[in-house]
């Protein structure tokens, strides 16, 4: 059959809209400083979104946060209302991002450690199948710059010591730069996890291999934060040294 459009009628084409299926939560404490440069980064991707979960921060982070938001529909704020930790920061944020629809969830820090450039080789890496994809310092063409000898041995014995004891066959257990498919934060009990320092990474890592997921590490190049201060502290790392062993024998 052919039909005829009638020239007193103009044809629209459809608008194309990009699917925005990609969630990047990113916890914030006093990052006024790094947030207002880092969240159009992200949003240059049009798939993608970004929720900063921000714990009460004195320097006005959250309220920044507020006065973009009200100009971009593609970014979220949740406030807490005090330092209760980066895992717990982490667990809100999953919950939040899957009660909107989220298919890929990435966590992602505030300080350009990690670099938004690379947000689009997590999620390739996930649509080809994997359940977890972690940006990896420790694999081929991955690597730091601008560390002292006593980070990287924090950081590279850290991640031997947790995969020795907890038998992971990844590089890079402990970074924060990662993407999980929302099937996987669906079929893990979010509530059981115990860690809430930086052996939150480790753990999530241990939880979704014991669920029989599959994990892809992709190389990314992790400079020292722009600006403001680490978050590291000694209870943060002695909490991760504990609860290794927790972790080993079913204690957490």
């Amino acid at each position: 059959m052919l039909t005829t459009i009638s020239p007193t009628r103009p044809v629209v084409l459809p608008h194309f809209v990009a699917i925005t299926n990609c969630t990047v939560i990113v916890p914030t404490y006093n990052e006024a400083e790094n947030i207002g440069q880092l969240i159009p980064r992200i949003l240059e991707h049009d798939r993608f979104r970004v929720l900063v979960v921000d714990d009460g921060s004195p320097d006005g982070t959250g309220d920044l946060v507020a006065e973009m938001a009200r100009d971009q529909p593609r970014l979220g704020l949740l406030r807490r209302p005090g330092k209760l930790g980066l895992g717990s920061a982490y667990i809100a944020g999953f919950q939040r991002a899957l009660a909107e629809g989220a298919e890929f969830i990435f966590e992602m820090d505030a300080d350009f450690s990690h670099d938004p450039g690379y947000l689009p080789a997590l999620l390739a890496a996930a649509e080809a199948g994997a359940d977890l994809v972690l940006g990896s310092r420790y694999v081929a063409g991955g690597g730091t710059t601008d560390w002292g000898p006593g980070r990287q041995l924090i950081s590279r014995g850290g991640n031997l010591y947790a995969g020795f004891i907890l038998g992971l066959p990844v590089a890079d257990a402990t970074g924060g730069f990662r993407c999980y498919r929302r099937h996987v934060l669906e079929r893990l009990e979010l509530s059981r996890i115990r860690s809430n320092g930086y052996g939150f990474q480790v753990e999530m890592v241990y939880r979704v291999l014991q669920a029989g997921f599959t994990i892809r590490e992709v190389p990314i190049i992790f400079p020292d934060r722009r600006v403001g201060r680490s978050k590291m502290s000694r209870r943060i790392v002695l909490e991760a040294l504990i609860n290794v062993w927790k972790l080993r024998f079913g204690r957490i």
